[in-house]
């Protein structure tokens, strides 16, 4: 359980104490992440899921959509992905279709993610995006002027849920110097059957290893991906609630889900505004500059 958080007030400004212990930003950066057990309640968990059904009920079928690979980024990278910074966005599975490009199940059973401003244009994912206890973890990392960049809700569907390949944070977000954090919110259950996370622990202290750029042509990576060891990774089951807590560095990965259960989770990332400079080859280019958390 993580520890409270604690406020004070300097003059009219309320400034957000951190709420981490020592021994907990050890283990973080020893490891390059954290695991938060019952960081977020029961309610806040099904208020988010219920508020995706919602969502998911809204969504107009035949409207602009695409499909979501990590596999394939370059080539399904388009309009829809670059304009959906500042929007809530829909994205297939790229198995949920058949080869005449018709759903082969409901929707709902269908979409990858969603993303990549809900923390911006939804009252509900804002709440927790913009909670005490939020801001008060990364207090405890160091942030001084907080923004959270992107947000997504992915949904790893049974059967169909797409592998997310070895990666690094700090790629797709980059600032100079390097500040992203991934907050990985379970909202439900995720074991190795249905597509938990996978890291390796310590890797992040061996610094970055690629970039995702954006230029005239596209989107393209500036060096090939490394092999890795699959036993250098450890599962990170974790239950409904429990936040993860993810370097920027830190090479992390997920399974497809082969199983009959979803694995629903809300993802943050966030970035630091001061003393730091947002990359203008990042894949995300907003047009107005994202509120901070807090500012101390």
């Amino acid at each position: 359980m993580y520890a409270e958080n604690l406020q004070h007030k300097d003059g009219d400004n309320m400034v957000i104490q951190g709420n981490l212990s020592s021994e907990q930003l050890q283990l973080f950066n020893s490891d390059g992440y954290l695991v938060l057990e019952s960081f977020a309640s029961q309610e806040e968990v099904e208020s988010m899921r219920k508020r995706m059904e919602e969502l998911l009920d809204e969504f107009d079928f035949s409207s602009d959509a695409s499909i979501f690979s990590t596999k394939n980024q370059q080539e399904t990278t388009n309009d829809h992905f670059f304009e959906s910074a500042e929007k809530i966005s829909f994205f297939w599975e790229e198995k949920a279709f058949d080869e005449d490009g018709n759903l082969k199940q409901p929707k709902e059973l269908s979409i990858n993610k969603v993303g990549h401003a809900l923390h911006d244009k939804d009252a509900v994912f804002n709440k927790f995006s913009s909670s005490d206890k939020v801001s008060g973890m990364l207090r405890s990392l160091g942030y001084q002027r907080p923004v959270v960049i992107q947000s997504m809700y992915i949904f790893k569907q049974p059967g169909i849920g797409g592998e997310v390949v070895p990666h690094q944070d700090n790629s797709f977000l980059y600032t100079e110097p390097a500040t992203c954090t991934g907050l990985w919110l379970a909202l439900e259950d995720a074991t190795i059957v249905n597509g938990c996370l996978w890291a390796i622990p310590g890797s992040h202290k061996n610094g970055l290893v690629r970039r995702f750029l954006r230029d005239e042509n596209g989107v393209h990576f500036d060096k090939p991906s490394p092999c890795y060891n699959q036993k250098d990774f450890a599962p990170l089951e974790v239950k409904a609630g429990s936040l993860v807590v993810i370097h920027g560095d830190l090479i992390h990965q997920s399974f497809e889900n082969q199983s009959s259960k979803s694995r629903h989770a809300y993802s943050l990332h966030v970035v630091d505004t001061n003393g730091c400079k947002w990359a203008e080859d990042n894949w995300i280019r907003r047009n107005v500059d994202p509120e901070p958390l807090y500012s101390c």
